[in-house]
């Protein structure tokens, strides 16, 4: 399982770059050929895809990783079982609010399904889709650094019964 999830975050920060650095050449090239009088239309959009599933799938993959904004100046001080406590309870309304960008966005999903771009053959759910995918894989993520505090908690807890 480990394997099949480290597949993943490497699949998932694979796309995130590749998205990237397509939607900084779709802006280059909108930029030179706007300049010479021939403007596309469609890649606009195609950039704006893209940002989609970038940022939220990037999001994924800072939280992951621990380099999402967090402010520690309070907690930093405190025993290491009050870090954690404070912790879990982050954690858990992270949790609630995943879960509610990945139910509210497969709604959006659905109602999405029939608009569409204005240069572009596919449906706007496409860009729509990010939200509860990149959700779903924060979820995960969410809850293996649950897993992870709650570990903390048993270390600790083995540590102060051997001393």
């Amino acid at each position: 399982m480990k394997k099949i999830y480290k597949a993943f975050c490497a699949a998932e920060t694979a796309v995130c770059g590749a998205a990237f650095a397509t939607i900084v050449a779709l802006t280059f090239m909108s930029a030179i050929l706007r300049m010479l009088k021939v403007p596309l239309s469609w890649n606009m959009d195609l950039a704006m895809l893209l940002l989609a599933w970038a940022s939220f799938l990037g999001a994924d993959c800072a939280f992951r990783a621990g380099q999402m904004a967090g402010i520690d100046l309070l907690t930093r001080n405190f025993p290491k079982k009050a870090q954690n406590t404070v912790s879990l309870v982050i954690l858990a309304a992270i949790l609630t609010a995943l879960l509610f960008f990945a139910h509210f966005g497969i709604k959006l999903v659905r109602s999405d399904y029939n608009r569409q771009y204005s240069s572009l053959p596919i449906s706007f759910s496409w860009a729509t889709l990010s939200l509860p995918v990149a959700a779903i894989s924060m979820i995960v993520s969410t809850l293996l650094k649950i897993k992870n505090c709650i570990r903390a908690y048993g270390e600790q807890r083995d540590r102060h019964i051997t001393k």
